[in-house]
């Protein structure tokens, strides 16, 4: 059904269409998918202690007020995170905000952390108990004066009520955001967030989220600052506000985060420079370019453990999950492989 919806609902504004994905998934006028793979164990794992169907995962930016997350387990993602969620209720940038590269598979987006806030996300998700493993992705308020403040302020709305919390340092839409990648801003930061955790008395699985145009010789000085800190997972990488120079689309040039296809390859060498650090010590959620069995695949291969999608789901559709699934069982079969798990890091 979606491929001949699909020409009308690129049509549409980028940012309209999103919402009536989400209005469409919120009253269920979306049916659930069947999935002749479901709970197969080729694709069984668990993530931060907990069993999951699959290792498939929707980013952040897909649900950002968390409207929609239990029906997105029900289209038979392995794991959800909602946000990025900041303490204040915020517009964003100004429109239009989101563009459609159709040639090159990709978006632009300069959202802004456009949300409801803290409060009345953290009070969403206590009412509507999630059925599957949820993440929050918490970042700091556009005219805030004090970021360090604003991302314990997300972990304390949420560490009780999800599974995992992603720390976002790597926006490009929010100016400066990425300065938390440089070494001692990043050691305060997880500093910060390791006092407030104990305070808390709190175990809750620490994420972090980074930028995929960090420079070869910071991959190293960040493994040491997320090792020290007991940081649980890296999500290898947020949009790109680089690699427009092979692009089609007329819309190559505006300003924001690069998503999908072209981020794919620099995403992989990325993964595969912290797994080969890391040496398994941090789970890897690899992001850029999924949108099928195949780049599943070199995902898995490049290092990651789990992946995680948007772009993808805007140009396959919600049946994306079972498509890729699908044809990553059958590249697995192939290979001689009982499950995905025997791949990782394999790509030599």
């Amino acid at each position: 059904m979606f491929s001949k919806l699909r020409s009308l609902i690129f049509k549409i504004d980028p940012e309209t269409a999103h919402n009536l994905a989400i209005k469409s998934l919120k009253f269920n006028f979306i049916n659930n998918v069947f999935d002749e793979n479901k709970n197969d164990n080729m694709f069984a794992t668990t993530l931060f202690g907990k069993k999951i169907e699959n290792p498939i995962g929707i980013a952040a930016g897909f649900d950002k007020n968390a409207e929609v997350y239990n029906s997105l387990f029900r289209l038979g993602f392995g794991f959800v995170e909602v946000g990025t969620v900041t303490p204040l209720k915020q517009y964003g940038n100004s429109k239009p905000r989101v563009f459609r590269l159709v040639e090159d598979q990709a978006l632009i987006n300069r959202l802004g952390f456009n949300n409801l806030g803290a409060h009345n996300i953290s009070s969403r998700i206590s009412s509507n108990k999630p059925t599957g493993l949820l993440g929050v992705n918490i970042g700091p308020n556009k005219d805030t004066n004090d970021r360090l403040n604003d991302y314990l302020i997300g972990l304390k709305n949420f560490y009780k009520i999800c599974d995992y919390i992603t720390i976002n340092i790597s926006s490009p839409n929010t100016e400066s955001l990425r300065d938390f990648h440089e070494q001692s801003r990043l050691h305060e930061l997880l500093s910060l967030i390791d006092k407030e955790k104990k305070k808390l008395n709190s175990k809750i699985p620490i994420v972090i989220k980074i930028s995929p145009d960090i420079l070869d010789d910071e991959v190293n000085s960040i493994c040491k600052i997320l090792m020290n800190f007991d940081v649980k997972a890296i999500i290898i990488s947020n949009t790109t506000d680089k690699n427009r120079e092979n692009l089609i689309n007329t819309s190559k040039h505006q300003k924001g985060g690069l998503s999908g296809k072209p981020l794919e390859s620099k995403s992989n060498k990325l993964i595969y420079n912290f797994y080969s650090l890391l040496k398994g010590k941090i789970e890897i959620i690899g992001v850029g370019g999924v949108d099928s069995g195949k780049s599943a695949l070199n995902k898995f291969l490049s290092g990651a453990n789990y992946i995680q999608l948007y772009t993808g789901m805007v140009y396959q559709g919600p049946n994306i999950v079972v498509k890729i699934k699908k044809e990553l069982k059958e590249l697995l079969i192939n290979r001689g492989v009982k499950n995905f798990r025997d791949i990782i890091g394999k790509q030599n």
